[in-house]
């Protein structure tokens, strides 16, 4: 999950994630919403093909960028 720049909030959390079969971002929001904090419930899911990460296998959470991450 990475925070994206919003105008009322200052920051909205975004969760990118890796899907190993389908899945609607309803089913998602209503599982995180079991899980976590209203405010840490992610605004939007934005699908991408692998994540991005570092020679250690650290996530690179910089690259989650829709406008420079190519998995978008």
């Amino acid at each position: 999950m990475a925070g994206v720049p919003d105008s009322v909030r200052g920051e909205i959390p975004v969760a990118y994630v890796v899907l190993a079969a389908p899945i609607d971002a309803a089913t998602l929001t209503t599982r995180c919403r079991e899980k976590l904090a209203s405010f840490k419930v992610p605004r939007e899911f934005i699908v991408v093909e692998k994540l991005p990460r570092n020679a250690m296998g650290k996530l690179q959470k910089n690259l989650l960028n829709k406008s420079t991450f190519p998995g978008n």
